[in-house]
């Protein structure tokens, strides 16, 4: 169990040790991951920014997802949804989806670009992986955007989640695999959605500890 996201991020960054001091480059994916992320970057003295990626949920159940699409327009969409979903449906879900990138973008990110990808080692963090499909999205966009290596790193996923990954990144780590994997909200005992807030404190510390 971890306490909290903060708590996740520390033991994360002590198992990523091996990057510290590499000039690497840590990407959290709002909202969750922020915390995460601000952790592994402080302990590797790394470069921090978030990248946005958005799952594309069911119009009648929005916790679950047929997919995700990330800020550069990579999209990861399961094989089954044009059985679930009419083409229109999902050309609609994911134009509202665009939206909220375009505005997490302006609000969290202060409409500035991502950093500099190419042939950078790029460290992808959540605060655990559920469907994955947020992930394969920003792992697609490192991919387009020529990083040199990627790592995914979080504190929690399922099994057979963790092995999909695997097969599409350079390396993977996971602090906790639970048996039964129902939700990341499991593995931790404090736990709350992230606000809009909540992230631009964190990335107003990033930029205040960080100032050249």
């Amino acid at each position: 169990m971890f306490e909290d996201r903060k708590d996740a991020g520390k033991k994360l960054a002590e198992a990523l040790e091996k990057y510290k001091n590499k000039g690497v480059l840590v990407l959290a994916i709002p909202r969750g991951g922020v915390e995460v992320g601000y952790q592994i970057a402080k302990y590797l003295n790394a470069d921090f920014s978030i990248l946005i990626s958005r799952k594309l949920p069911f119009p009648y159940n929005p916790e679950s997802g047929f997919g995700a699409i990330a800020e550069d327009g990579s999209t990861f969409i399961f094989e089954d949804a044009e059985r679930w979903l009419s083409k229109q449906t999902i050309a609609e879900v994911v134009k509202e989806q665009k939206q909220e990138i375009i505005r997490r973008i302006a609000v969290l990110r202060k409409n500035k670009p991502l950093p500099e990808i190419t042939d950078r080692i790029v460290i992808l963090v959540d605060d655990g992986i559920a469907m994955g499909s947020t992930m394969r999205a920003s792992i697609m966009l490192c991919k387009n955007k020529g990083a040199g290596k990627i790592i995914v790193a979080v504190p929690v996923s399922g099994e057979d989640m963790a092995k999909e990954i695997e097969k599409i990144v350079d390396e993977i780590v996971v602090l906790e695999k639970p048996q039964f994997f129902q939700a990341v909200a499991q593995v931790y005992r404090n736990w709350h959605d992230v606000s809009d807030k909540e992230v631009l404190e964190i990335m107003e510390r990033w930029k205040h500890n960080n100032a050249d």
